[in-house]
């Protein structure tokens, strides 16, 4: 009986060497360049600064009439938006902003006030020598330093949106609370304050400030 016996062809030891050296490139490609794309995500950071956070409450208004301000800056690498402040849990919408993006140093280290209640609506009052910027007639104008100028003023209209920063870049936002948000009895307690540009940010804890004087502004 004969046997048939099968030829397989096998890879030569040149050819397999080669495979092997491939492989070992494409594989050690593929790992550099998952490994810098991590270091480069990584070094990408979203971070922002929320510093002199005030809270300030009319001392007699049974409505509830509050008004908040803060500074913010974007200490990352990214540019960012500031999309959410909450007192309390609630959220305060964005017509009820009032952003100032032109801030030079000076004024972004000054103290944060509250000039008085103005009108029925309870804005501040304004007690700067005119704002030109961000438009002939800004909602808010307060003069912070005392300079008397443009330059030394907040000026800021409201807000229709998130508030974008770029890197290093700064503002600082006034904003209306809803009414009942917090009330007259609430001066002198402490209230968490949210202020987040997407994921960055963190709770602050401010003491609520209460100021009575008229609606009228007098």
């Amino acid at each position: 009986m004969n046997t048939k016996l099968s030829k397989k062809r096998a890879i030569s030891t040149v050819l397999t060497t080669v495979i092997i050296l491939v492989s070992s490139v494409v594989l050690g490609s593929g790992v550099v360049l998952y490994g810098t794309s991590l270091f480069q995500g990584g070094t990408q950071q979203e971070a922002i600064s929320v510093s002199g956070i005030k809270i300030w409450v009319h001392g007699t208004d049974t409505n509830g009439l509050a008004w908040g301000a803060a500074k913010v800056r974007n200490t990352g690498d990214k540019v960012l938006s500031v999309d959410k402040i909450s007192i309390r849990g609630a959220d305060v919408p964005f017509a009820q902003w009032y952003a100032d993006t032109s801030v030079n140093s000076t004024l972004f280290q000054q103290t944060l006030n509250h000039t008085g209640w103005s009108g029925t609506d309870g804005l501040p009052i304004d007690d700067t020598t005119g704002c030109v910027s961000p438009s002939t007639d800004p909602v808010i104008e307060i003069d912070l330093t005392g300079g008397g100028t443009d330059a030394d003023a907040i000026c800021a209209d409201t807000a229709t949106g998130p508030i974008g920063l770029t890197p290093g870049g700064s503002a600082i936002i006034y904003f209306q609370l809803s009414n009942g948000t917090i009330t007259s009895l609430d001066s002198g307690s402490s209230a968490t304050v949210n202020i987040f540009a997407g994921k960055a940010g963190a709770p602050q804890i401010v003491t609520i400030t209460g100021i009575t004087q008229s609606l009228t502004g007098s």
